[in-house]
């Protein structure tokens, strides 16, 4: 009888502490996330104050593999960049968020993604983001991302999103596996990619601003929100671009 007892107490005080200890895990990954995108906003700064301009996302050959702009930060910060051979885009140190996984299937996978193109659709050809002014896309390679956006043609630093969580979403949808952070409505669910962004962080991402501070906001704030305030924050002239969304 008292061993029963024993169990059913430790049982109990289990399932008191279990919620807590997978509040303190979700709570230690997003602070390392944080701190992930932080140190990519401070390399990101210290570029800008050398070359005066903003990374490029991509350039055509022969430079491309070495002009992403997450390859550039990695020697800012004297760290392991992703690479481009197989298996593709391993995630090591800074360029893996805790709380991230990569599904079975996915062939290709990145943890965090630069805004490079603001709001825009695949079929843009100017970019209001920070990686060219210039759209490319692989399905596109005639086309680069050159020039490069200079520090000054971003308005407001403190109000433009700059790397964060590598989610790609709009019209209720969102991919979890892009280098980029875009809104733009031509993404669907794909493999259940709703389901792990909203798990990620508790339906939030974590994003650092041109000013090198960083928020926490909600992924319907910045992929459902039509308010200026949440529009203009993915464009270098702060500005909403309304028409850039769906009708």
């Amino acid at each position: 009888m008292e061993l029963l007892v024993c169990i059913a107490i430790i049982g109990i005080l289990a399932a008191l502490l279990l919620p807590t200890l997978s509040h303190s895990l979700q709570r230690a990954r997003k602070i390392q996330c944080v701190n992930n995108v932080r140190q990519s906003g401070i390399a990101l700064q210290q570029f800008v104050s050398d070359n005066h301009s903003y990374p490029l996302v991509a350039l055509r050959q022969p430079d491309n593999n070495d002009k992403l702009w997450d390859k550039i930060l990695s020697r800012e910060l004297d760290v392991p960049a992703r690479t481009e051979k197989p298996p593709y885009y391993p995630r090591p140190g800074i360029w893996h968020c805790p709380a991230a996984y990569q599904p079975n299937g996915y062939e290709r996978y990145s943890d965090y993604g630069y805004n490079a193109y603001g709001m825009s659709a695949r079929t843009d050809t100017n970019s209001l983001g920070l990686g060219g002014h210039h759209l490319w896309m692989v399905l596109r390679s005639e086309q680069n991302a050159a020039p490069a956006i200079n520090g000054s043609e971003v308005v407001c630093p403190s109000e433009m999103m700059a790397i964060g969580d590598g989610f790609t979403g709009g019209n209720a949808a969102i991919q979890d596996s892009w280098y980029l952070l875009w809104r733009t409505d031509e993404v669907r669910d794909e493999m259940g990619s709703n389901k792990r962004s909203y798990a990620r962080h508790q339906g939030k991402a974590n994003v650092v601003f041109c000013d090198g501070h960083v928020e926490s906001p909600t992924l319907k704030f910045l992929f459902e929100d039509t308010s200026d305030a949440a529009l203009a924050r993915w464009n270098r002239d702060h500005l909403p671009h309304r028409e850039k969304l769906s009708p």
